[in-house]
């Protein structure tokens, strides 16, 4: 039976689920000079994206050797680091694409490269609902529930870090400069 909190959180992971997917995918068609801003292109931060999708891997990975040795509070403490690096790819990716035209790739991998990327894009929006429920489980103290769900939450999640490391390496040569 779900306790309070749970039942506090169930609508707002609903409709954040819903809306960060349709708000990234309606940015993606906004610029800002369109929007009449005269703001030069971040093009500083796709490397900067990457290596916070980096940075969320190797914290996903030693939260999960945290907990198995037993190691709650830096589990928690990891944990929360992840989706603020998360939160921070997420806002750093929109305004990226708000100010700069798409860059398409030109490689000779274009299977895998298109392969990586749409598995990286549905999983995206996959993991969104799955790591809120994940963590209002654990913020509920309904562990057995939080466990259950965090080893379908698990790969997933270090799937999309990982994979958004390796399209950005992949996409990168072809950068505007």
């Amino acid at each position: 039976m779900e306790n309070n909190i749970e039942t506090k959180y169930n609508k707002l992971i609903t409709i954040l689920s819903i809306v960060i997917p349709l708000a990234v995918a309606a940015l993606f068609g906004v610029s800002f000079k369109r929007l009449g801003f005269d703001i030069e292109p971040f093009s500083f931060l796709p490397p900067i994206y990457a290596t916070i999708n980096g940075i969320t891997a190797v914290l996903l990975v030693v939260a999960v050797v945290a907990i198995k040795n037993g190691k709650r509070k830096l589990h928690e403490n990891l944990m929360k680091s992840a989706i603020a690096c998360s939160v921070a790819f997420l806002l750093m990716y929109v305004a990226y694409h708000m100010s700069s035209e798409s860059t398409s790739y030109l490689g000779d991998y274009k299977p895998v490269y298109y392969f990586i990327l749409i598995s990286h894009i549905i999983l995206s929006i996959v993991i969104i609902p799955l790591v809120l429920i994940t963590y209002v489980k654990a913020l509920a103290k309904r562990f057995d529930k939080h466990k259950k769900i965090a080893k379908i939450t698990f790969p997933i999640w270090l799937y999309v870090a990982i994979t958004g490391v390796i399209v950005y390496l992949m996409i990168s040569p072809y950068y505007a400069n």
